[in-house]
């Protein structure tokens, strides 16, 4: 997979990830775009004999500089991914993982010492959101979220936008204002297009105006780097925070330009928060 397509807007930009799943997750989503495979017992499934050294050579024969735990949801195969990992830093290639964020502090940090980067899916800001929706809570999400920051981990935030359920805009600027307040205003944060899938087949996709509406919220609140997902558009593209010229061009999961050298915009020499070699 192109890195882009997890996704990293802010980490090996270009490169490709070698990416893998098991079937089931820790969550239930009613929206899951990936239910097939996330809600599937493992025996529904098509699999793979596939033991934490073979991943690793297979990333080096597809000249992956990464490898990726997503599709489904990595913390429901915790010990596969962990193997995996540590002989991946063994190896010089990076860790990333996709994932709900739904995991306890200690197998976390245990797991940080080997993960490069992760992107974390924040389905809403509400409590009740995360209990009806998700059959969770959203202050084991939050909590994840620090600790990834604490243990230096490069983190990057999903938000599915999803028409009448986490859509409200007042609760989309508290949940801005709480990632600069403890991630700090660097993380970038891709809010992305939900579209009718599982349960949630009787709600229409989300309107483009509202996902324009949420990015302009972020970037007022203050965050830097604000994406949006699942439909082409202009905000695929990084811009820099400061003379807000193009540093990164995207099209879907391709990059035509890439501004950024050396960590630093191109144009004014700006830094730019992120893992770029």
């Amino acid at each position: 997979d192109p890195i882009e397509k997890k996704p990293f807007f802010h980490f090996l930009p270009g490169t490709k990830a070698f990416s893998i799943a098991t079937a089931g997750c820790v969550l239930s989503c009613k929206f899951c775009q990936n239910w097939q495979i996330s809600q599937a017992k493992p025996e529904e499934t098509d699999t793979y004999d596939l033991p934490p050294d073979k991943v690793v050579n297979n990333a080096k024969i597809y000249n992956c500089r990464s490898i990726a735990y997503t599709y489904t949801e990595p913390t429901a195969f915790y010990e596969y991914m962990f193997d995996t990992s540590i002989k991946a830093k063994n190896s010089n290639i990076k860790n990333t993982m996709h994932s709900c964020g739904y995991i306890n502090e200690k197998p976390l940090r245990k797991l940080c010492k080997y993960m490069d980067a992760a992107d974390i899916d924040l389905k809403a800001f509400t409590e009740d959101f995360y209990d009806k929706i998700c059959n969770g809570s959203l202050k084991h999400v939050l909590n994840s979220l620090i600790i990834l920051k604490e243990e230096k981990v490069w983190l990057e935030i999903t938000n599915l936008v999803i028409p009448t359920l986490n859509d409200e805009i007042k609760n989309i600027n508290e949940m801005c204002r709480w990632i600069i307040k403890n991630l700090g205003s660097d993380v970038p944060l891709h809010f992305s297009r939900f579209f009718p899938h599982y349960k949630l087949t009787n709600l229409p996709p989300t309107p483009v105006e509202t996902l324009t509406t949420a990015r302009k919220t972020a970037l007022d609140a203050g965050l830097k780097f604000v994406y949006i997902g699942n439909v082409r558009n202009e905000a695929e593209n990084t811009y820099c925070p400061v003379c807000k010229k193009i540093l990164i061009e995207r099209t879907g999961y391709q990059i035509i330009k890439n501004n950024i050298l050396n960590g630093k915009c191109k144009f004014c020499n700006t830094s730019i928060s992120g893992i770029w070699s």
